[in-house]
């Protein structure tokens, strides 16, 4: 992406009167935008994309969110039907009391493979597939193997270490759990 196109996109994405957290977010979700617009473009079979849930049945642990992302969160939440919110709300009343290695993502429509609240999104998700953190094995499987085979050889990951110094300028986060817990008293 051309400089000019990224100050474009920086400032059709910040609004004044929003706080500067708000904003910080809104950056943060502009410049993962644009790393995964680039490898789409140069990948279009990349599988990574609204209705690939692969990662969304298998994550390591419960999604951790700042305050900005919550309130985020809680916007796409409160645009779902009552009954939908309260499959979410036991959903995730479920993960307190999981017993197997994997979550699976409270806000996963499973007959559909889409997430509820997929423009409303964390980071975390955001980034999935386009990011990685070799020392942590956090990456996709099936884009390592297709890139490890390659197929997508030339691909250049986005580096999360630099995505979770920038969230953790907005302070600290919080177990989606814990969010829900102290929203909607799980």
């Amino acid at each position: 992406m051309k400089a000019t196109e990224f100050d474009q996109l920086f400032d059709a994405n910040i609004d004044p009167m929003l706080d500067t957290k708000t904003n910080k977010l809104i950056q943060i979700h502009a410049d993962i935008d644009a790393r995964v617009n680039a490898i789409r473009e140069n990948n279009p079979d990349w599988q990574c994309k609204m209705g690939c849930d692969g990662c969304c049945h298998r994550l390591a642990e419960v999604p951790r969110l700042t305050a900005e992302e919550w309130t985020m969160l809680q916007d796409g939440l409160v645009k779902l039907s009552p009954e939908i919110r309260q499959e979410i709300i036991q959903n995730v009343a479920a993960l307190t009391e999981r017993e197997s290695a994997f979550v699976v993502c409270p806000m996963l429509d499973k007959s559909a493979a889409a997430c509820r609240v997929y423009e409303y999104r964390p980071v975390a998700c955001r980034t999935y597939g386009y990011y990685v953190q070799h020392d942590k094995g956090l990456y996709c499987h099936d884009i390592l193997e297709r890139v490890t085979g390659g197929v997508l050889n030339n691909v250049v990951w986005g580096n999360q270490n630099t995505i979770d110094r920038q969230l953790g300028s907005l302070g600290d986060a919080k177990d989606l759990t814990e969010w829900f817990a102290n929203t909607f008293y799980l």
